[in-house]
């Protein structure tokens, strides 16, 4: 069995929340913290310790900003301690009134699509704006027969509603081997088919074909890998992309109109953006 992974926890008090809280995830999220839970009144985030130092929020701009006050406290977890953390920080929600995201320790919910997922120190709960878009954009299309990338898959929870909505095959690929490990669970508590789960990047996919492709990744990432995104869609199908601001959307639409890709629909929430791209 795979150790557990030690990790340093941040708990941020923001004020003000928005849009505090989704630029202090962004600049997190550039230096190395992977894993995030919002509260009431601000963020906990999740670093592993290899990747830390005393040092690193030294690059984190917002906190020198006079728009925000920002207050922080930090601690190194107990490696067996992080089922805690989540049970007391993890709430279940509701998408759309079709979706439900729940940890094993709720109660089940009476929806079409009612999802547990053993977070752990995996990105993708729901929670987060960037999620609950990819979710709404999965609930609102025909995925029957699919076949179904989810490239930085984190707790897996795209690619087990991609296949609970009928994809004949999913991909679920993340570089990161806690979430891999993490998906691996997740599938086989969700009991579902059909999804194969890979440790790797985008180079992973070099001479796949897929009828769409979900990538719920950071800006920069994006502008990157679309380019191989677009490599393995046919005419017609379908790329759905998430991670970034409303103010990131022009450059990303042009990363995909130099690659045969057309933006059709724009989701927001809270200034973080989802788009659905097809390609010509």
């Amino acid at each position: 069995m795979l150790k557990q992974p030690t990790y340093i926890s941040y708990t941020f008090l923001v004020e003000p929340i928005v849009p505090g809280v989704e630029i202090l995830i962004a600049q997190l999220s550039a230096i190395g913290f992977e894993s995030f839970v919002e509260t009431t009144n601000g963020v906990i985030a999740y670093i592993l310790k290899p990747n830390w130092n005393s040092d690193i929020l030294s690059e984190v701009g917002v906190l020198q900003s006079g728009e925000f006050k920002i207050t922080y406290s930090h601690k190194e977890l107990e490696p067996q301690n992080w089922n805690i953390e989540w049970e007391q920080n993890f709430n279940p929600i509701v998408v759309d009134q079709r979706c439900a995201v729940r940890a094993p320790f709720h109660s089940a919910f009476s929806v079409e699509f009612d999802i547990t997922i053993e977070p752990k120190m995996s990105f993708g709960t729901g929670h987060h704006e960037t999620t609950y878009l990819m979710i709404q954009f999965l609930l609102q299309n025909d995925l029957e027969g699919f076949k179904v990338l989810d490239m930085g898959c984190g707790t897996g929870i795209l690619a087990i509603l991609a296949s609970l909505k009928g994809a004949k095959q999913v991909d679920a690929i993340d570089i990161d081997q806690w979430c891999y490990l993490n998906t691996l669970e997740n599938i086989e508590v969700n009991n579902c088919q059909h999804i194969n789960v890979k440790h790797g990047d985008v180079n992973t996919i070099k001479g796949c074909n897929y009828d769409l492709i979900l990538a719920n990744i950071n800006r920069n990432i994006l502008i990157s890998d679309i380019p191989k995104y677009a490599n393995c869609l046919p005419s017609g199908g379908t790329l759905f992309l998430s991670g970034f601001y409303n103010k990131d959307v022009a450059l990303i639409q042009n990363k995909g109109d130099l690659n045969g890709l057309n933006l059709i629909e724009q989701k927001e929430r809270n200034d973080w953006v989802a788009l659905k791209f097809q390609k010509f």
